[in-house]
């Protein structure tokens, strides 16, 4: 059971005797800055992935019985996604101890979305493939969540309709219908999409016939949702390849637990604080083959690196006096993480060079800079995608207000270096994606505080 206190906490039930989670959307960081010192050290472990683990939970309503996740991240999404899938019907329970969630997808009778909670989590939407699969119906709002522009739901409605289904959009919500269920459909998708890939390989997993997807995106993440539904039972042919191929078939028979990949995108996070802040920060329990974009970009910039099986060691940063004018654009995996766009950015007002930034994902992304901006660092915004950041520029102690997952973990990061304190709001976003994040940098040497804010109404999701 899910319920929410009048702070907005929100809390989960969960397996006998265990501790319960609560993240509070009105919290806040105090962090002491270091003033560019380079006094953090020791390891990091990384957690499982949040973008793995939610299309692992929405796959639960494909099987006869309940499915077991391993590595499970203690954060917000996680929480979010449960609540959805408990008002389902699905009641997940969560033992923290051990990161274990079960789910009951086989409980599921109602394919109705939350509007409030679907409308904050944006990776709802994938819910929709495998409901609609199953029950040939499901409705759903408009997905909501982080601030970064809009993602395009045409992707899906298009999709659906070529296996069959029927589409009405009424008050804000789409009313979607199969009477017949899906069938099997040639579906390309004009964008690589990681939550389109998702839903429609689901979706597909219950369909009659072939379904085949092109230009399906090539994210560590979907490739490890597809080899879970494979290892259960799933035909899927063509796994970590641009073009799948799913033959359809009957619900499935949970044979195999699924364990969580390491989330690629905390581990790239911090192995850019440890570039700022250390020269001996180690990062463990992670998978470098899903950072090789991040290592090559971070090794040209002059860091330091001893790259392991499992494990990445920053050794600090040399001074390159002929960086040139260092250019980085983001773009689908394999290339930069979007999500990594950010933390670099603040990266690059610490080093003595000109440094243009593309981002090609999504067309609000770059907001943040304008707080950057008012910590001291040099940025000239060209336009909603490009910015100019001339370094090497001190930073300076400020209250900010992070926007979204990403730009607020690189709130923390430019917190950290700058001198003085600083007071990084709106920690509910940063919850969604970083477990504990606060104790594990304190474990390192950073000097930060969760409180709660001050005046609370001034910030509540999901509130106006």
């Amino acid at each position: 059971m899910i319920k929410k206190d009048k702070d907005y906490r929100v809390k989960i039930t969960e397996s006998p005797g265990a501790t319960s989670v609560s993240y509070g959307t009105n919290d806040q960081f105090l962090i002491r800055g270091l003033a560019s010192k380079r006094l953090l050290k020791g390891k990091v472990p990384i957690r499982g992935s949040k973008n793995a683990i939610l299309p692992v939970m929405a796959s639960s309503i494909l099987f006869k019985k309940a499915i077991t996740a391993r590595n499970v991240p203690r954060i917000e999404d996680v929480l979010r996604m449960s609540e959805l899938l408990n008002l389902l019907g699905a009641s997940p329970l969560y033992a923290p101890e051990k990161r274990t969630l079960i789910i009951h997808g086989e409980k599921i009778k109602n394919p109705t979305l939350d509007t409030e909670i679907a409308k904050r989590l944006r990776a709802s939407i994938i819910l929709s493939g495998p409901l609609l699969a199953r029950f040939k119906k499901v409705s759903f709002p408009y997905p909501g969540g982080c601030v970064i522009g809009k993602r395009p739901i045409d992707l899906f409605i298009e999709g659906f309709k070529k296996m069959g289904a029927r589409v009405i959009e009424k008050d804000e919500r789409f009313f979607l219908t199969a009477p017949k269920g899906l069938s099997g459909a040639k579906i390309f998708f004009k964008v690589q999409s990681v939550t389109a890939t998702e839903t429609f390989l689901m979706a597909a997993v219950l369909a009659k016939g072939k379904t085949v997807l092109k230009n399906v995106a090539l994210e560590p993440e979907v490739t490890s949702l597809a080899e879970f539904l494979s290892a259960n039972g799933a035909i899927i042919s063509g796994i970590g390849g641009t073009t799948l191929e799913i033959t359809g078939g009957g619900l499935l028979t949970p044979l195999v637990d699924y364990k969580t990949i390491p989330d690629r995108l905390e581990a790239g996070s911090f192995l850019i604080l440890g570039a700022l802040t250390s020269n001996n920060l180690e990062v463990t329990d992670c998978n470098p083959e899903h950072l090789e974009s991040l290592i090559e970009t971070l090794s040209e910039l002059g860091v330091k690196l001893n790259v392991g099986k499992n494990n990445i060691r920053v050794l600090g940063i040399e001074k390159k006096k002929n960086l040139g004018q260092i250019q980085v654009k983001t773009h689908e995996y394999p290339g930069f993480p979007t999500d990594l766009q950010a933390p670099l950015v603040v990266l690059l007002t610490q080093l003595e060079a000109e440094s243009v930034v593309f981002e090609t994902i999504f067309e609000g992304r770059l907001s943040y800079t304008e707080d950057l901006k008012s910590m001291g660092a040099n940025i000239t915004i060209w336009d909603s995608q490009r910015v100019l950041v001339k370094g090497k520029t001190a930073l300076k102690d400020r209250e900010l207000h992070g926007p979204d997952i990403r730009a607020g973990l690189a709130f923390i990061i430019a917190a950290i270096i700058a001198k003085g304190d600083s007071i990084v709001n709106n920690v509910y976003y940063i919850d969604r994606g970083y477990e504990q994040i606060e104790d594990r940098l304190k474990a390192i040497g950073v000097d930060i505080t969760r409180r709660l804010r001050p005046n609370p109404e001034v910030f509540a999701p999901g509130k106006k």
